[in-house]
């Protein structure tokens, strides 16, 4: 019981930390957001180079999948609350499990281990923690089941 309530817990505070970061830059809540997030996803996974073969062959070669955000280079947040909004952002997903993802953040340096479907899987976790404020480089050593 005391774990539902913390997945509840922790799915409420996602959201909520979700909601507050787009209506703070003024945009859309995720209610009335439209398939434009969809597009916009796709786009990223094909500019970060994390499209299924593309994931196939970082892991074929390295064994883990590494992507660097640039722009967010200068950004330091609190690396609790960078895990706590990518954590919820999995939540959030319906392709993705918070529960097989583990995150870890050391300085906007994060890393992913667990387990996920497939490789899409893996390039859509990646572009979601790449794509949180205070992320500057994204390591996963995540495993297809």
């Amino acid at each position: 019981m005391k774990f539902f309530i913390f997945l509840l817990g922790l799915a409420i505070g996602g959201f909520a930390v979700h909601y507050y970061d787009h209506n703070e830059m003024g945009e859309t809540p995720i209610a009335t957001q439209s398939s434009n997030a969809h597009e916009a996803l796709n786009d990223k996974l094909v500019q970060w180079h994390l499209t299924s073969d593309d994931i196939k062959a970082d892991l074929a070669k390295t064994g883990e999948v590494v992507r660097e955000n640039s722009k967010a280079a200068g950004d330091h947040l609190n690396d609790a609350r960078i895990v706590t909004v990518i954590k919820a952002k999995y939540v959030l997903d319906k392709d993705l499990s918070a529960l097989d993802i583990h995150v870890e953040s050391q300085d906007g340096l994060v890393t992913l281990t667990g387990q996920v479907a497939s490789a899409a899987a893996i390039g859509k976790a990646v572009v979601l923690a790449l794509d949180t404020a205070g992320v500057h480089n994204v390591t996963a050593k995540l495993e297809t089941k």
